[in-house]
């Protein structure tokens, strides 16, 4: 399997049972604000509410879904020019070139579909790979959340980043 096979595509509610196999693996939940043990009801739920606000897109690889980004926008009128983005990659994928992909088609659709002109996102300070790929794409480091979230036994801090067009 390579990635030049990689499709992506609007998430669907019955992506549940990958999406929920993809969140298995700690390399994929413990660089998110998710906890382990998700229910695949869990995301069954986060797949089919929202869908107005909420774009979750998914890459496809041979018929398996390797990664997951969304861009939820803003309903508020002084920030519905903006949106927050997120990104996941399968364990099997992380470092193949999958989050680049998945991140041009997130930022496609945000600039090019909904008109957004500010994208933020939040990553932990620790996680470089994510960083570097943030950067590649325009985002520019905005500050730093101190002890911004409790992971594996300690509290961790966060950067915020932002990309205006």
């Amino acid at each position: 399997m390579s990635i030049e096979s990689l499709t992506i595509r609007r998430a669907e509610p019955d992506d549940c049972d990958a999406v929920y196999e993809m969140f298995t693996a700690s390399s994929v939940y413990t660089g998110t604000l998710q906890l382990p043990y998700p229910s695949r009801e869990y995301w069954r739920r986060r797949l089919s509410e929202n869908t107005d606000s909420v774009y979750y897109l998914v890459g496809i690889i041979e018929g398996n879904i390797v990664a997951m980004a969304h861009v939820a926008t803003f309903n508020r009128p002084r920030r519905s020019h903006a949106g927050a983005i997120g990104i996941s990659v399968h364990a099997d994928w992380q470092g193949k070139g999958v989050g680049k992909e998945l991140m041009r088609a997130i930022v496609n659709l945000a600039d090019n579909w909904l008109n957004l002109t500010r994208l933020e996102l939040e990553v932990y300070a620790d996680n470089e790979v994510a960083i570097r790929l943030y950067e590649r794409f325009g985002f520019e480091v905005e500050g730093r959340l101190r002890q911004h979230a409790y992971r594996d036994g300690q509290f961790v801090d966060s950067i915020v980043m932002g990309r205006l067009r």
